[in-house]
């Protein structure tokens, strides 16, 4: 996981792989809903677990039961290997948790 700046063809590849995310200017965002409020603040205590593992942290929204979170790595000035890796994370906490 790098922290080098992807290439808009890195950026289209991974979003392929990322069909529950989009991009929104140099961030890539995913809202999800969950069954209840705590159901929602497990996925992100989880989620907080996997971004200190990575030392990379998303911006996370939380209203109610749907959670939006938004990955960029904004010393890079936009998006790196570690947006796509958290993403796909997230993903397998929202597959597993909600």
């Amino acid at each position: 996981m790098s922290r080098t700046r992807l290439t808009e063809d890195e950026i289209t590849a991974a979003l392929t792989a990322l069909p529950e995310w989009h991009r929104e200017g140099e961030a890539i965002v995913r809202t999800a809903e969950t069954a209840s409020f705590m159901t929602a603040i497990r996925v992100v205590d989880t989620v907080a677990v996997a971004a200190e593992e990575l030392d990379h942290h998303p911006d996370i929204d939380i209203r109610w039961r749907t959670l939006r979170f938004a990955l960029s790595t904004h010393s890079a000035g936009g998006l790196t290997g570690l947006d796509t890796t958290l993403a796909a994370r997230i993903d397998d906490v929202l597959r597993t948790t909600s």
